[in-house]
């Protein structure tokens, strides 16, 4: 029987991250907006739900997968990816295998640490490789060594992991939602380790103390990534960047810090790679969101955009439908980010934005531009719900 004095009250242990994190607000555009403060209580209330996982679901010994970022955990993550997160040990070795499905691509980082669960300069040791780097053989099948030297005789798939490393984190990428499968993957500890041990109430504490905290962690990454993007190139400008150590090192994002007014809409135009092998657009809050998944179009990739006659891809960001092809819904924000994504394409270039009224809208586009009808409209939506629901997100 331990002696271990635990207070009675769990918000003594919760309390002082969650207030630090709600400091951040005075980091945001709009600190004093009380819209603003109450989407920070929500943003602050999902981060500690994921918390649970990061902390409690699973350790580096007994590995298996949590949900991450997807359409309910929604600190930017790509509407084409689910993301799945497991801790791992850089001196054991790990076994992942199963179906590898239809999904566009599948990505792999391993690396020390992720983003809330320690500070960002602790973070590193990252490398990343997908599913072109591996062996699907006749049944659609992976396996997949991680250690940190390959095995005498090993003959299979095998991937070199730093002694360092805590995390790997996959992407299940698709980009037709509706017809792709995802993939069904496992991962397990192929050292001797013992049972999964019940925790002491130190452990317990500890935990729920760094739980308190990832939402200050995140706030103080995503913010600093979108406030940069301001400071450097103001708004309505895209820039490109890469993102070492927990991003993907075949991927440029493009990021913009928009702003409309009612009324207004956002004219994204660029020229497009003649060899894509992914590319995608989606739309941000102001505090690094991603603006609702699944009922609105908050994201335009190959399977669903429209590319005009000139081989330019438009799309037009606004917060009423336009009645054009290419949508990106601002979810009611006036103000946000906008990120696009190339990734192994042959060509990486910077889209631009104009910003003009909706009633004159089609005076900037492509006379042959394509009316979409609200009917039109309403059927894409159903099948953007139906993709989105049918695939792994917890």
């Amino acid at each position: 029987m331990t002696d271990t004095k635990i207070d009675p009250s769990i918000l003594s242990y919760l309390a002082p991250g969650l207030e630090e994190n709600i400091a951040e607000l005075a980091n945001t555009w709009k600190p004093d907006d009380p819209a603003y403060r109450a989407d920070f209580y929500r943003q602050t209330l999902m981060n500690l739900s994921w918390a649970y996982f990061a902390f409690f679901h699973a350790d580096g010994e007994h590995p298996d997968w949590a949900p991450l970022w997807n359409p309910v955990y929604t600190d930017q993550p790509n509407p084409d990816d689910i993301y799945l997160y497991s801790p791992i040990r850089g001196d054991l070795s790990y076994r992942l295998s199963g179906s590898r499905g239809t999904c566009s691509l599948i990505t792999f980082n391993v690396q020390r640490g992720w983003t809330g669960m320690m500070e960002r300069s602790e973070m590193g040791f990252g490398r990343d490789f997908d599913d072109r780097d591996v062996t699907v053989n006749a049944d659609g099948n992976i396996d997949i060594l991680l250690s940190t030297e390959r095995p005498e005789g090993h003959t299979g798939d095998w991937f070199e992991i730093a002694p360092e490393a805590t995390a790997v984190v996959l992407r299940y990428r698709m980009v037709d939602w509706e017809n792709e499968v995802d993939p069904q993957l496992s991962i397990e500890c192929l050292d001797p380790v013992g049972p999964k041990p019940r925790l002491t109430p130190e452990e317990i504490v500890e935990r729920i103390e760094k739980m308190a905290r990832l939402p200050l962690l995140y706030s103080q990454s995503f913010l600093a990534i979108q406030n940069s993007v301001k400071e450097r190139v103001g708004t309505n400008v895209f820039l490109g960047e890469r993102y070492p150590g927990g991003g993907l090192s075949q991927q440029l994002y493009w990021p913009a810090v928009f702003e409309l007014s009612d009324g207004e809409a956002l004219i994204m135009e660029t020229e497009m790679p003649e060899r894509r092998y992914y590319w995608n657009i989606q739309m941000n809050d102001p505090y690094f969101n991603t603006v609702e998944i699944v009922y609105r179009f908050c994201s335009v990739n190959e399977a669903t955009a429209h590319i005009s006659s000139d081989g330019k891809l438009r799309c037009v960001v606004a917060n009423e439908d336009p009645g054009v092809p290419n949508w990106l819904d601002a979810g009611g924000f006036h103000e946000g980010t906008i990120y696009g994504r190339w990734y192994d394409c042959d060509s990486e270039p910077l889209p631009t934005l104009k910003r003009v009224k909706i009633s004159e809208l089609r005076d900037h586009l492509p006379d042959d531009t394509p009316v979409v009808s609200p009917e039109e409209r309403a059927d894409l939506l159903s099948r953007r719900v139906r993709g989105a629901q049918r695939r792994r997100r917890w």
